[in-house]
């Protein structure tokens, strides 16, 4: 039987399944970076991650930083080279543009730091709402919730939320979530979503979590 409402317990039920499902899954890009606690190679590798398959942000991101690992060393290459190091990702040529820019805003305003704040980052050239909740979160331990297009899809089809867009999901489950899940429900949905719950055929006959999901929006599943 599928649940109308998630409770505080059904909640931390749901984490640890999550959980379960990224212990036995690949490392995502993004939490691998994160492990090395730097902030800039997460906003950049974030960067590059949007649009882009997981498998080709590792590897555009590997070949940048072993070229340039730091603001100021990433501000001194040519555009030109930015692309050419991190193609084939999506808009290659737009993001290298933005991660030069970036890196020089660093060095003349924040000392060449990447700053801890929401509205510092939001006013990077690239980062939006994701990029910062997920550089607030992985790189600084401040709680955010980082909703990108699998965390906005998934939420709605469990049914943890009624949103239209992802921001909207964002409040929302800034409001359901206990804080101490925000960090980590990025990357536990975005394993669960690459993994079990695809975008258009879920893999619902193995999924989890299928006794407390609803469905909602499913019209073909595995």
């Amino acid at each position: 039987m599928t649940r109308r409402r998630w409770s505080a317990t059904h909640l931390d039920w749901l984490v640890a399944r999550l959980a379960d499902v990224r212990a036995a899954a690949r490392a995502t890009t993004l939490a691998t970076v994160e492990r090395r606690r730097d902030p800039f190679r997460l906003l950049v590798a974030c960067i590059i991650s949007l649009r882009t398959k997981d498998e080709v942000t590792a590897l555009a991101a590997a070949r940048l930083f072993a070229v340039a690992a730091t603001p100021a060393t990433l501000a001194a290459l040519p555009s030109s080279r930015i692309a050419e190091l991190i193609f084939p990702a999506g808009f290659y040529r737009v993001k290298a543009e933005q991660l030069k820019s970036l890196s020089r805003r660093l060095l003349e305003e924040h000392d060449g730091r990447v700053p801890a704040d929401r509205e510092a980052l939001l006013a990077l050239p690239g980062v939006g709402r994701k990029t910062a909740n997920l550089v607030l979160g992985l790189g600084f331990g401040i709680p955010a919730i980082c909703v990108d297009t699998h965390v906005h899809r998934i939420a709605n089809r469990l049914g943890l939320v009624a949103t239209a867009t992802p921001e909207a999901t964002e409040h929302a489950l800034e409001r359901l979530l206990p804080q101490r899940h925000w960090i980590a429900i990025n990357d536990l949905l975005v394993t669960f979503g690459q993994t079990v719950c695809h975008p258009t055929s879920p893999r619902c006959s193995t999924c989890p979590l299928t006794t407390h999901c609803p469905r909602r929006g499913v019209v073909r599943s595995r």
